[in-house]
């Protein structure tokens, strides 16, 4: 009757071990899933602060190249205001002498100019069928200028050099404007970058207490996730222990039955022996073990 009770017993704690070994693997699955889950929240905000940092990189080193830039241009601008400064200082002593030979020599043209109207009228008196009076009034005009532009042509050399210098002061402005439009460009483009990455850099403070964040509550769940892992352990071995204990109960229970069923037959033969050698009278139960112990003699 003990040894029964000790059966039940033991059954009992084998059933309520499975029960808490499955609760325990679904718990362990579930808190697996979850430290997974903030580990690649973890990983994603490390990635993203990787590219930003990568991207912060690049935006720098190209606002870096941009201001030099910058800086080459405003020289170069510089350089070439100075030039054209330098060239103004030199046209107007030049104007001045120019002023001075049209008055000296009351001069109102360029000499290139007058050479070009004398060619005109030269080409007019050829290619045109003309009346005498007008031709010999062409001719007088013809070396009017050409007494005019031998007079100039004197002087031809300050208009060729104020014709120089303006039109070199020219193109100075224009590459100083050039310059000017560029410097404009890439010093907007390189405000764009800096504020680009300025953006990038007030990101990087969430980021790492994401990254922060998601990496103590992966930590937390893998210590809940070991804990629960060496509790499943203990009660496996535990459910072995019962399951062991439980085979050996089986087994004595068995062998305990069998010597009782030995006992009784062995009482029941002594008591048949008994029977027998006092002449009483065998009933059918003790023919049968009569039979069982002439059956062991033979």
């Amino acid at each position: 009757m003990p040894e029964k009770k000790n059966n039940k017993e033991l059954l009992k704690n084998l059933s309520k071990c499975r029960k808490e070994i499955i609760e325990l693997r679904l718990s362990l699955n579930q808190l697996d899933d979850q430290k997974e889950e903030w580990f690649k929240k973890k990983e994603k905000a490390s990635n993203d602060l990787s590219n930003i940092f990568k991207n912060i990189k690049e935006l720098k080193n190209s606002r870096n190249n941009l201001t030099k830039k910058v800086r080459e241009l405003k020289s170069k601008r510089e350089n070439y205001n100075k030039l054209i400064k330098g060239k103004i200082f030199e046209i107007k002593k030049v104007n001045k002498e120019k002023d001075d030979t049209i008055n000296k020599f009351n001069l109102k043209e360029d000499p290139s100019q007058i050479k070009h109207e004398i060619e005109k009228l030269e080409m007019k008196i050829e290619t045109e069928v003309m009346p005498f009076d007008k031709e010999q009034k062409l001719m007088k005009e013809i070396n009017r200028k050409k007494k005019q532009y031998k007079e100039a042509e004197k002087v031809s050399r300050v208009w060729k050099d104020s014709n120089s210098l303006s039109n070199e002061i020219d193109k100075l402005k224009k590459e100083a404007d050039d310059a000017h439009k560029n410097i404009k460009v890439n010093a907007d483009e390189s405000q764009k970058k800096h504020e680009e990455m300025l953006n990038l850099l007030k990101s990087i403070d969430g980021l790492k207490k994401e990254e922060d964040d998601s990496y103590k509550k992966f930590f937390e769940f893998k210590k809940k996730v070991t804990e629960v892992n060496d509790l499943l352990k203990k009660k496996l071995v535990e459910i072995n222990e019962i399951n062991k204990e439980f085979g050996l109960s089986k087994e004595n229970a068995k062998k305990e039955k069998k010597q009782t069923q030995e006992k009784i037959i062995k009482e029941k033969q002594e008591n048949v022996e008994e029977k027998i050698k006092k002449g009483k009278k065998l009933t059918t139960e003790d023919l049968l073990v009569f039979q069982r112990l002439d059956s062991n003699e033979k």
